[in-house]
């Protein structure tokens, strides 16, 4: 591993200070123009040069007819061409002095026939140059703490805590919005594409080393220095947790895959097996991979597999209970002196095993502070899990019965909802143990929203919930040597 981040091959393809830009034109239809439209979106502040033979502007920028005729070296050169001619302008992009390049034009190895020779002869060009690329056939990076997007799609939320090296483009871009939703964004994150230099453990090296990077997302279809990778993996895994979700496990992903970024495959049991050797937490989906970064990235680590439910309606705490129960956590019973603290809040038709079924309160906010307070209390609770349901209708109807006028009828009740998510946000922090929320309603909806602005993850259901609380106490008693 790069003893710091600056040795990394991909610091100035993720940290460029100026970029050389092939393949944008005046053409809103061409894929080069929205990636140049994607990176000045996000308002990357260094100098953009385009390199266009017949334009003298492109998308409001001075262009070049050839990249000899720029001003300076830049850090790095994007390329977005056709692919015959690659390696002619990557050679040019040498000569001037260009280290750093991400090809996004595919055609190469992944169709095989003259597309492996093109691949090969833009690996020599690039070697002959000390040229470090990702690609081809990839959409590049994104690093939204730079201002830094040479994907096509626009950039959506705000900079985060997830890293992430994938081996298919998509996954970078694509995912922008569902990371928004969930208050959570990239660190950075590569697409390698077919990894004809720069590679998978290129990727995890400098994630490994990125500050901003809490916790490290991999998209696999086929990984070539398989010795390395663990290697790699086992050192970074005490630091910061990986999460990997591995699609050519089948005979169908198999062939995706190849025609994809060329990559070999092999069987999933290999892969997860080695993956749990190195520490890795395998995922089962593209969303679960990104529910177990949530937990991981968000919140303290579990000190054991204790589970305590809260909720105040018996089916949903009873399928959070079997969640827990296929998700290898325990739902341990409370101490007396967990349930003397209870019994207040508690009514005669509740329970007081678990889960801790409420059923009804005379005071709603005491299902959001004194009851998680009290169950937090207790030394064998590791974990907890609260069933949320808040309508927005509820307590506006209650607030509207206090006779205020409308106008404050709608400032108390976005004060109330904000209020129960401050509070659990409060205790939380208070206890130091990890909170997670579970619904079957909108997560649009207020509480929600302030929730997990606040860092407390909620889910769209206890399944999802309990996976993720299950990778959350795999990592951190496997830190502890537990």
């Amino acid at each position: 591993m790069p003893v710091s981040i600056k040795e990394s091959p991909l610091y100035r393809i993720a940290n460029p200070r100026s970029i050389a830009f092939f393949g944008a034109s005046n053409n809103m239809t061409a894929m080069g123009t929205s990636q140049l439209l994607s990176l000045l979106d996000l308002g990357f502040e260094g100098p953009v040069y385009p390199v266009h033979p017949t334009e003298k502007r492109v998308q409001g920028l001075r262009a070049y007819p050839a990249v000899s005729a720029l001003p300076e070296s830049p850090d790095l050169a994007v390329i977005v061409l056709p692919t015959r001619i690659v390696p002619e302008i990557l050679d040019a992009c040498g000569k001037k002095g260009i280290r750093r390049a991400i090809v996004v034009s595919g055609g190469f190895k992944e169709v095989g026939g003259r597309g492996v020779t093109l691949e090969a002869e833009v690996v020599r060009i690039a070697r002959k140059h000390g040229i470090r690329f990702l690609g081809p056939n990839c959409i590049g990076v994104a690093n939204p703490h730079h201002r830094l997007n040479t994907t096509f799609f626009r950039h959506e939320g705000t900079p985060g805590f997830i890293g992430m090296a994938s081996q298919s483009g998509s996954f970078v871009t694509q995912i922008f919005n569902h990371l928004s939703r969930m208050g959570m964004g990239f660190s950075s994150a590569f697409s390698v594409g077919n990894e004809a230099d720069i590679d998978i453990v290129d990727c995890l090296e400098y994630l490994g080393a990125c500050p901003r990077t809490r916790v490290i997302a991999l998209y696999i279809e086929g990984i070539k220095r398989g010795r390395k990778f663990m290697e790699t993996a086992r050192a970074i895994v005490p630091d910061k947790p990986i999460v990997a979700v591995y699609v050519g496990g089948t005979e169908a992903g198999r062939r995706a895959g190849f025609s994809h970024t060329g990559a070999m495959a092999g069987p999933a049991e290999l892969y997860e097996g080695a993956f749990r050797q190195c520490g890795i937490l395998p995922a089962r989906s593209i969303i679960e991979m990104f529910d177990f970064c949530r937990v991981l990235g968000l919140l303290p680590p579990a000190k054991g597999r204790g589970v305590v439910i809260q909720t105040h309606s018996g089916g949903p705490g009873a399928a959070a209970a079997d969640s827990c129960s296929r998700a290898g956590l325990e739902l341990p019973g409370l101490s007396e002196a967990t349930l003397r603290r209870l019994a207040p809040f508690v009514p005669h038709t509740g329970s007081l095993h678990n889960p801790v079924d409420l059923t009804f309160t005379k005071n709603p906010a005491d299902y959001y502070e004194a009851v998680p307070d009290a169950i937090l209390s207790g030394e064998n609770v590791h974990v907890l899990l609260m069933y949320l349901f808040l309508p927005l209708s509820t307590v506006r109807r209650a607030i509207e019965q206090m006779g205020l006028p409308e106008d404050r009828v709608e400032k108390e009740t976005d004060r109330f909802i904000r209020d129960q998510a401050d509070a659990v946000a409060r205790v939380a922090e208070r206890h130091g143990k990890p909170v997670v929320g579970y619904t079957l309603r909108d997560l649009r909806e207020p509480l929600f929203r302030r929730l997990m602005e606040l860092g407390v993850p909620v889910f769209s259901g206890p399944e999802r919930a309990a996976r993720a609380i299950g990778a959350l106490a795999a990592y951190s008693l496997r830190r502890r040597g537990t």
